[in-house]
This record gives structure tokens, sequence and C-alpha cells, in this order.
């Protein structure tokens, strides 16, 4: 079973305590944790760590940053490559970051091709980091100032606008800009068994959302179709209210029937056949119901007289309908059942939309291959 495989960047050295704990608490929730000091990626023997590394984060579904006190290895040129800066630029409204191009550390070029890859980042970092970046907003317009600051959470002096500028880049993002400072690994333990729960609420909801709509745009799509059978057929004949409501009455008899191959199919349609002799008509023999599973409804299938049959969407009960609405379409005058036809023919969406198709197999061993262990049962309005 396919896990979600969660990337974890960070530097190593002063915060392996966390790492190595954040590593068992993802596996528990089910996922799966990518973690370059525990061998989860691949480093080919033929290319440089970094770029092993920076190649991994677009095979994850997310990443875990976290930002201590240490700045790590800045990556190595030939990394840049893989960037494309001009688009990260546009990604956040500070970007002094980027302009510091060749002083990139590893870990940061990773969260960058994640943004590149659209690829979700849960920051977090340092509470003391994050007072000091508070300290270092505050007086970086003066040069005098900023570079006399000795920073307490910051090991390397010198690596400190790099650290805080990232933190800029980041939390002046369009979109996932978040950062959450924390002091204990629970935090973020809590953090995140929080956040990924309430996505995962938020993803179940839009989708019952999107179904909803879906089911509406169908509906809406349905009376459409239907005003445009209403709209076509009250041009061709002057009985326009008769011929109205025949265009919506019978347009899925009409639509099901078009789908069957027949070359006199305008002929059949306008016929006074019972719903027995038009089957037979279109070559059809016989209409059989195979139950698949307990978990699955049963599939109808319309048998031909050459052994290939239809594979069919509608159920036994959708089939009983069309029969009665056969026998209500044949009740109507030829010149208004010429007009309906004329106008469910000409629409596209209804050619484009069929209830069965054809299958060019013998029945019997398609049966057979799909369906071994299934009973046939021949439906009885057949």
């Amino acid at each position: 079973m396919a896990k979600l495989r969660i990337f974890v960047s960070s530097t190593c050295y002063d915060l392996g305590v966390i790492r190595s704990e954040l590593r068992p608490f993802i596996t528990a929730l089910g996922h799966e944790p990518v973690m370059s000091d525990y061998s989860d990626i691949l480093y080919d023997p033929r290319s440089h760590t970094h770029d092993s590394c920076i190649k991994e984060v677009p095979n994850c579904d997310m990443v875990v940053l976290i930002i201590g006190s240490r700045f790590g290895g800045t990556g190595i040129p030939s990394v840049l490559d893989n960037f494309d800066f001009d688009n990260l630029s546009s990604m956040s409204t500070k970007t002094a970051l980027l302009e510091y191009k060749d002083k990139l550390s590893i870990t940061q070029l990773e969260i960058l091709k994640a943004a590149e890859q659209s690829i979700p980042v849960y920051a977090f970092v340092d509470e003391k980091v994050f007072h000091d970046h508070h300290v270092y907003e505050k007086n970086k317009s003066k040069p005098e100032v900023i570079d006399a600051i000795e920073f307490p959470s910051i090991q390397k002096k010198d690596t400190a606008k790099y650290i805080f500028e990232f933190i800029n880049f980041l939390t002046h993002r369009a979109h996932n800009n978040s950062i959450t400072p924390f002091s204990r690994l629970d935090e973020i333990k809590e953090n995140l068994t929080g956040q990924w729960s309430q996505l995962f609420q938020r993803l179940l909801s839009e989708n019952r959302t999107r179904t909803i709509e879906s089911r509406r745009y169908l509906d809406f799509s349905e009376r459409l179709d239907d005003l445009k059978s209403v709209v076509m057929a009250s041009i061709a004949t002057p009985d326009l209210r008769d011929t109205a409501r025949g265009a919506i009455q019978f347009r899925h008899l009409l639509t099901f029937l078009s789908a069957l191959h027949a070359p006199n199919l305008k002929e059949l349609l306008t016929s006074d056949f019972s719903w027995e002799e038009l089957l037979s008509e279109f070559q059809i023999t016989e209409i059989r119901e195979v139950d698949r599973s307990e978990r699955m409804r049963p599939e109808l299938f319309l048998l031909k007289n050459d052994g290939t049959f239809y594979r069919c969407r509608y159920s036994p009960s959708v089939i009983e309908d069309i029969r009665i609405d056969w026998s209500n379409f044949t009740q109507i005058d030829k010149d208004s059942r010429v007009a309906i036809i004329d106008a469910t023919l000409e629409d596209r969406d209804s050619r484009r939309h069929r209830p069965i198709f054809h299958v060019n197999k013998n029945f019997d061993e398609y049966v057979e291959e799909k369906f071994p262990q299934e009973n046939l049962e021949l439906d009885e309005d057949s």
C-alpha cells in the first residue's frame, strides 16, 4: 500500500535529537519518513550527495522543515542549475535570499525545490531564532548596527542574515507561508497532528462539495438537453406543445435505441413494432443480467444473434421504463415522431454520451474470462 512520503529537511548536527524523534512519530502515523541521515535517499555514486537530496524532494508528498541555530553546508554550485530562480522570485515579496545564490545551504535548496514543485512545506523555527529574527528585521536597515549585533541563537555570526532572510522568503510567500515557532519537540508533533487531521477533514469536505456540485451540473445539463430538444423539435413541426412534451419524455428512449447498430435506424424508430419485435430488428436476441459480486451491482448485457453483445449502463428497471416509453412513443402521430427523432439524432451530446456500447467479442467467452464463477440470469422482461 502506498504511503505518504514526508521529507524531513533540517541541519543534522544541532537538530539530531529532534530528527530522531520525528522519525518514529511519522512512522506511527502510517507515513514514510524520508531523511538523509537514515539512508532513505538514494545517493547515486555518479553524483554529489547534494544533488541526490534535491532530486529526492519531488518524489515526496510534503516536507517538514526545522530551522535551528546552524546554517548547514552550502550547496555545491552545480546544484543551482536545477532551479528556476525567476520563478522562485515571483513566489515571495521578500527575495533578498535569492541574491546570494552561491551562499544557499543544502537545506534551503531543498525547500526551494519543494516550492518549485508546489509541495506543501510545514515549517518550524526554534523560538530563540524566531525572536532574534524580529531583532534582525528591526535593525537590518542600519548596517552599522546589524553588523555589530551578536545573535545568541545563531551559532555562526556570518550566517545570521542568510537564516533570517530564508525566514523572510518563506513568510512572505503568496501561499504556504506559515512558520511556527517551537521550544519543545512535542509542540511540533502536536502541530503536525492537528494540521494533517484538519487538512484531511477539509479534503473530505471539499470532495463532498464537488460531488454535490457535480450532481447539480448533471441535472442542469439534462435540463439544457431537454430544452435543446424542445427548441429543435418546435422548429420541425407546427404541433409545438405535443412535440415539445415528447422531445423531453422520449429523449432517453431514442438515445438508447440510436446507440444500437442499424443502417435503417430512422425507419425502425418510426415503425409500429412491438418492443420484442423492435429488439429482434436490432438483432438483439436476449437481455442478460450478470451478478459480479455482492458489493457491485449486476451488469446488463444485450446479446446479438451473431454472438457479440452490447454492455449496458442501465439497470433492468430503466430498461423496463424504456420498454414502456416505446409503447407510448408508437401511439404518437408519425409527423410528431419524425420531428422528435430528428431533434434527438441531431443532438451531438446524445451521440457522444451513449448508455450502451458494442463489444465485438463472443459473449460466452467474454463471460468465462471476466466472470468465471458467476451465474447468468435471464431477464424475464426480455
